[in-house]
This record gives structure tokens, C-alpha cells and sequence, in this order.
């Protein structure tokens, strides 16, 4: 099994990537929140993988952080839901967003991702709410659910102005939130555009 590839990052497009290790390309499919965090055509990236070996292909999905890819490994486990539609849930939203999700049972939220419907949705509320947690999913969520408070409520404003979750996420990370409100988040993240 691949765990993790190191090397050099020499090709990003549409949620798949290559990466050169010793002059061997490995192609990995990433979600968008991995794709849009990653660095720049020729610089060295580290990802953790998940090996998927089927009857037509062999696949590789990396993440960014195990926070990410143990979600990944809990979604791929729920009956109807296989890593392509794991790893579209993960583009539409942050693994504190789907960990908020199914802790508030938010069927609405859930059903607002491509290829979720209804039946999807409740599915996904009942077979992860008792894995679905801060301890299960590692310190990743803790950090960022405790550092990121007003982050979080930024994007949750813009949102709830229209934006894509993925896309508010991104609006927000672009600025430096440390030191700011909710209120100078939203306007500074609206003013960017």
C-alpha cells in the first residue's frame, strides 16, 4: 500500500495531479480544498495517499493532512458512497464543515453537494454520527475549530450571502485572520473580489 509520495509537483489540473518521485510520475486525484492548497508547478509537496485498487484502474487520492484522509477512509465505508463521491464531498466543503454537518444533523447542508441527495444525506448522518468526531478524526479539527472560530463564522456569513462553501473557505484563507472579526473578515474577503 502507498501511504505518502514526496517529491516534486509537475502537474495540477481539474483535481488531479503529478507528482515526480526519482523521475517516476504518480497521478493522484485530490479534492479541490487539496488542489487549491497546494504549491506552486515545480516546487516539492508531500501528500498522505489512499491506494484504491479496483478491476479497471488503480487509483491514488492524496490529502494535504490526515484529518482530510481519515475522513476519506469514514465516507468511502458508508454503503453507496465509493472515493469519487468521497472525495466530491470533500471538495464541497472543509472536514469541520462536514464534522458540523453531521453533529447538527444538517441534511440541507449535506444535500447541497453534487451527488448528494436526500437518501445520500441520511445515510451519511446515520452511519457517521458516531465516528464523526473531533477525537476520531484526529487534532487537525481540534486546532482548527479553536483557532478558527471567527474564520469559520466569516465563511459561514458569506455562504449564507450566496457564495459556495468551498469558495467562502478559499475567500477566507486568502486573508491574514489571526487578528481580525468576524465583521472585518466578511468585508475584507468582500472587498478582495
Amino acid at each position: 500500500m502507498i501511504a505518502r509520495i514526496s517529491g516534486t509537483l509537475i502537474a495540477a489540473e481539474g483535481g488531479e495531479i503529478v507528482v515526480d518521485v526519482g523521475g517516476v510520475g504518480y497521478e493522484l486525484q485530490v479534492s479541490l480544498n487539496t488542489f487549491f492548497a497546494l504549491p506552486p508547478l515545480g516546487a516539492q509537496v508531500a501528500l498522505l495517499c489512499h491506494f484504491v485498487v479496483r478491476e479497471d484502474a488503480q487509483l491514488l487520492y492524496g490529502f494535504l493532512d490526515s484529518a482530510e484522509r481519515a475522513l476519506f477512509r469514514l465516507l468511502i465505508k458508508v454503503n453507496g458512497v465509493g472515493p469519487k463521491m468521497a472525495l466530491a464531498i470533500l471538495s464541497g466543503m472543509s472536514v469541520v464543515e462536514l464534522q458540523r454537518a453531521v453533529a447538527g444533523d444538517d441534511i440541507a447542508r449535506l444535500t447541497k453537494l453534487p451527488g448528494v441527495g436526500k437518501k445520500t444525506a441520511e445515510r451519511l448522518l446515520i452511519e457517521l454520527r458516531d465516528k464523526v468526531d473531533l477525537s476520531a478524526l484526529g487534532g487537525a479539527i481540534d486546532s482548527a475549530a479553536a483557532t478558527g472560530s471567527a474564520a469559520d463564522e466569516a465563511a459561514a456569513a458569506l455562504a449564507a450571502l450566496g457564495y459556495r462553501p468551498a469558495d467562502a473557505d478559499k475567500m477566507i484563507a486568502k486573508l491574514n485572520s489571526a487578528e481580525m472579526t468576524t465583521e472585518e473578515l466578511v468585508k475584507a474577503a468582500l472587498r478582495n473580489l
